[in-house]
Formats: structure tokens, sequence, C-alpha cells
């Protein structure tokens, strides 16, 4: 047994335990303590970083003074929220049953001890050491996980009850949609973190490079590129950008442009398309994409904008044409480039677009002159957005004069 004594343990009536390897705490992990903090008149919520958990045998695990030092970031501004050292400090790994019985010492006689589990956690609990034991020394406190269900989740609460004789309390929560490995893949490829982490967390790992073995610069392989528009985009809009790629290719050959290039405009004309909100306001500060009047009353011509910055930065494209190409595919700008327009076009007129005034008309100009194809399209985008008393973009209306007069000049 260890001599020393905790303080943080004494002198509450209600401790909620949490442990895990905080590798590294996100925004997820400190949302549910709030949650079950509220829900069951909890006083004090101890955070309990592993030091070496038994379930990461052979598993890589950051050490443990600089997830301590996330953690003591994550929760300086909320008083009930403590740091505990009691498992980075103890040697050798570390068992929750052990833990429990070191607390449970430490405390008085009334304190209420409850630890926080996930619904995984329950699923497997049986396979922990001395489930039994556990149970006596605490109560369990169970919340959701993503794509785990609730039916089953507290069917398994109750059979679990019955067979250690203790008590596991449910607490409704909103699952966890991010999760510590995709944060540490994320600040491997040095891709933004800022809004999964306590915005102090991501400063350090920022600074510290905590996840980066390097830094990464080559561009990502097309196969690459794809697996992440799958993780960043919705099925439909993933189906959308597969199609703009074909598209862009089938033009480019048939215009004499490079086939790779329209390929890799055409997968990422979108890359940023499907971000929230929150996110994309952060990326554009941070990446400092400049908004205008129009850009600020009207969000969703924003992605095109910044998504030219997130495939510099986060897919390390650093093709100027490329870049453009995304840049300008939704509003054009006069005098494009022909990589420029077969994007803008693509857009419009890929083969899994739902059938819409116009479109059969779009897709027979594509294919004998881009220029015709572009006033065409601008017209009827225009009129449309007109009609629907959205925000026009002024370069929409210039590139549309340009090409009217481009047309014009040819004659």
């Amino acid at each position: 047994m260890m001599k020393q004594v905790y303080p943080e343990f004494q002198n509450c009536k209600k401790l909620l335990l949490f442990g895990g390897t905080f590798d590294p705490i996100h925004n997820g992990h400190l949302a549910i303590a709030k949650t079950v903090q509220e829900t069951c008149g909890i006083d004090r919520v101890i955070f309990l970083p592993a030091g070496q958990p038994a379930h990461k045998d052979g598993k890589p695990v950051t050490p443990a003074p600089m997830r301590v030092k996330m953690l003591q970031l994550a929760v300086e501004k909320e008083p009930s929220f403590v740091v505990s050292l009691l498992d980075v400090e103890r040697e050798g790994k570390t068992y929750t049953v052990d833990t429990l019985e070191l607390i449970h010492s430490w405390t008085d006689s009334d304190t209420e001890i409850y630890f926080l589990v996930g619904a995984d956690s329950i699923h497997d609990f049986p396979a922990w050491r001395q489930p039994e034991k556990i149970l006596s020394l605490c109560e369990l406190i169970a919340v959701d996980r993503p794509g785990y269900d609730t039916n089953t989740l507290l069917k398994e609460i109750q059979s679990l009850e019955q067979t250690y004789h203790g008590t596991i309390h449910y607490v409704k929560t909103e699952p966890m949609r991010i999760s510590s490995s995709d944060i540490r893949k994320r600040a491997k490829r040095g891709a933004h973190i800022a809004s999964m982490v306590p915005e102090a967390v991501a400063k350090l790992i920022k600074e510290t490079k905590l996840y980066q073995d390097k830094p990464v610069q080559k561009a990502l392989t097309k196969q690459e590129m794809i697996t992440r528009l799958q993780d960043t985009l919705s099925v439909k809009r993933f189906i959308h950008t597969m199609g703009v790629a074909q598209e862009a290719v089938k033009l480019a050959k048939l215009y004499h442009e490079d086939e790779t290039q329209a390929e890799i405009a055409g997968l990422l004309h979108d890359c940023a398309k499907d971000y929230p909100p929150a996110l994309r306001d952060r990326l554009c500060k941070e990446y400092k994409v400049p908004l205008d009047e129009y850009l600020k009353s009207s969000p969703g011509l924003i992605h095109p904008f910044l998504g030219a910055e997130v495939a510099k930065r986060e897919y390390h494209i650093t093709d100027e044409a490329i870049l453009s190409a995304i840049r300008y595919h939704t509003t054009g700008k006069p005098n494009m480039t022909t990589l420029e327009k077969i994007i803008f076009i693509a857009d419009y007129i890929e083969p899994n677009r739902a059938p819409f005034p116009g479109l059969d008309e779009a897709r027979k100009l594509a294919y004998t002159d881009l220029d015709e194809t572009m006033v065409f399209m601008l017209e009827h985008t225009i009129a449309h957005v007109q009609e629907k008393s959205s925000v026009l973009h002024p370069l929409s209306v210039e590139t549309l004069h340009y090409y009217q007069n481009a047309i014009k000049d040819k004659l």
C-alpha cells in the first residue's frame, strides 16, 4: 500500500472518478463529465490519468507528464474538476480495483464514490480485475457511446447488478463524436484540432508538435485524399465529389489540360463544404481567409475560399493552378484559366446531379465550347439566386459579363 495520501479525495460528499489515458483530453470528455456532475449532484470530479494502464499493453502512450499537463490546462477554469496524480505516480500497471481500494481508504465513511464508464466498458466489465469488488467499493455511472444501443446497455447494466450485487446508474449523455485517437491522427498530419480540444490544449499540442513524427510536406496520394474526404464529407457530398473529379478528367482530356491537376482539383473542390459553422469560422481566422461583406452575409459561399486553404495546409497541395480552381469554382472570376473553367463546369454538370432545368443543355455545351457554357451556366445560376432573393457575389456578375464579351469578340 502507498503511504502517501492524496487530499483531493477527502472532505467531499460525492466524488466522481473519471479514469482514462486522456491522450489527449478533449471536449467530449469535459462535456460528459459536466453532464454527469449536474445530473447526479456530484461535488467534485476527479480526473485520473493512467500511468501504464493494463488494457493498453503494447500500445504507445504519451508520457504521463504531458498528459497531466493537458488535463490541467483543460480543467483550470472549472474549480470542481481536479486532476489527480494517483495512478500516474504508482509504479507498474494500474488496475481500477487497486485504485479504488486506495481511494476508499482515504475518504470519509459517508463519502459516496462513483466511477464513470462508457457503454463499451459496461460490456467488457466482466473481464475487469475483480468486478464484484469494484462494485463493493463504488457505484458505476454508465454513459452513452456512439453506435451503442441504449436498450442493450440497460439490459447489460441490469445483468451486471444481479451478477455482482452492485449499483450501476445510467445517465443519458450526448455520445462523444470525437475520440482521442482521431485527434492524434489529425495532429500527426498537422490538421486542425482546435474545435475538438480546449484552446490551451490545442495550443500546447501545436507548439510541441506532440503527435507529429515529422512535418508532413508531401502531397497526399489520390487514395489518401479519397479516404480523408470520406471521413469529412457526407455520403451525398462524397458521391458528388467523385462525380466532379470524373467529369473534370473527361473535360481535361477533351481540352488538352493536365488530367491529374483536373482530378485533384475535382476531388478537393468541396473539401471544406461540410464543416460545421463553428469549425468553418475558426479555420477562416486561423488560415486568414479574407471574408468580404458578401461572404459574411452568405456563409454558403465561403467554402471554396476556405477549401483552397484546407487543400494547401491539410492536403499539402502546392500547385497554385489547382488551388485557384478550387477557390473560384463557385463564384467564378474574369479571365479564368482552362482548368478553372473545367472545375467550375464539372461541378455543375457532374453525372450524379439530380435533373434540373438547363442541366442537359449545359452538358451538351460543355463538350463544344467552355466560354459559351460559362455564360449559359452563370445566366441560369444568377437568375436562380435572384429568384430566391439570396446574396449574389459580384464576382459572378463580373464573370458573366467577361464571358459575354469574350463570345462577342469571337464573332
